[in-house]
């Protein structure tokens, strides 16, 4: 079905199957690329786009960060995301854009040219598993979250997820679908994917900014929380929060609350009632139920 799919390359339409690059690129061999994943909705008025322009703002945050050089503004970019929609008659889906140095880079590891930009229009699909609800089971992970004075871990950068992809290993090499990580200084950081949230007492809380992404979701979370009555704490966690707490969950683009069930042997209520509202309201979100967040979604007609 992906060969009938078109790709936005460089400000052309191209067939999926030529959107390759060369196995030498500096973005495949030495990991570079940066990306962006969010969500496209069916809206009463048409395709919709779930807080686009906070996407495109951390796209560009993750290239100043790594000092590259993107070739397109945000403007043109949305421009893009709205003709690869189009083109492609996405409905309920992703797009995932990549940002990378196609060149290749046998030797250099330092680029000055601009970054090559792909968008890609992804279908829902029941492997993709989008809004899905089931509760998942997590554990901590042996891995450490990267520390960020090696990588500035606030980049959406391909090579951090190596550090991810192995959290998630580790996790299902134990019989669990999550693997939450700590940081090198002992604290609860995020899964592979995922941003966490637990609740004690009532209060929703999740790890501060410094050590983790700046999740989109995990920021749609933490405005509307204290909307819906529920306060709110970004103080740094320790782990053995994470065996008392009452209930737990995590957030990413495609799934907006997935309750935990389980955490190493301890068996929780998924969802208890905080995590509920909050799944309510996320939903009531995506489902243009509640007009408060119509600025949240941009038009891609």
């Amino acid at each position: 079905m992906n060969n009938e799919k078109k790709v936005w390359f460089n400000g052309k339409m191209i067939p999926w199957h030529e959107a390759t690059v060369p196995l030498l690129s500096h973005g495949f061999s030495r990991g570079s690329a940066i990306f962006e994943v969010f969500g496209i909705h069916e809206s009463p008025d048409g395709p919709v786009a779930f807080r686009m322009d906070e996407h495109l703002k951390r796209l560009m945050k993750s290239a100043r960060l790594l000092g590259m050089k993107m070739a397109y503004s945000t403007e043109e970019i949305a421009g893009a995301v709205a003709e690869t929609v189009k083109a492609n008659d996405l409905g309920r889906g992703l797009i995932k854009m990549m940002a990378y140095w196609s060149e290749e880079a046998i030797i250099d590891l330092v680029l000055e040219s601009k970054l090559d930009l792909a968008i890609f229009a992804i279908s829902a699909s029941e492997e993709l598993g989008l809004d899905k609800t089931q509760p998942i089971t997590t554990c901590l992970s042996k891995w450490r979250k990267i520390h960020p004075e090696t990588v500035p871990v606030a980049a959406k950068a391909s090579s951090n997820y190596l550090n991810g992809y192995l959290a998630r290993r580790d996790a299902f090499n134990r019989g669990f679908e999550v693997g939450l990580m700590l940081g090198t200084d002992g604290f609860l950081a995020e899964g592979s994917i995922e941003s966490v949230f637990l609740v004690k007492n009532g209060i929703l809380k999740t790890p501060p900014l410094g050590r983790v992404l700046s999740s989109i979701t995990r920021l749609s979370i933490l405005q509307v929380a204290p909307m819906i009555g529920i306060p709110i704490s970004m103080e740094p966690i320790l782990q053995e929060e994470l065996f008392t707490a009452d209930e737990i969950f995590t957030s990413h683009s495609g799934i907006k609350v997935s309750p935990v069930v389980r955490f190493e042997d301890r068996v929780l209520q998924a969802p208890g009632p905080i995590t509920k509202q909050v799944m309510d309201q996320m939903n009531n979100i995506i489902n243009f139920s509640d007009d408060r967040f119509n600025d949240w979604f941009q038009a891609l007609i």
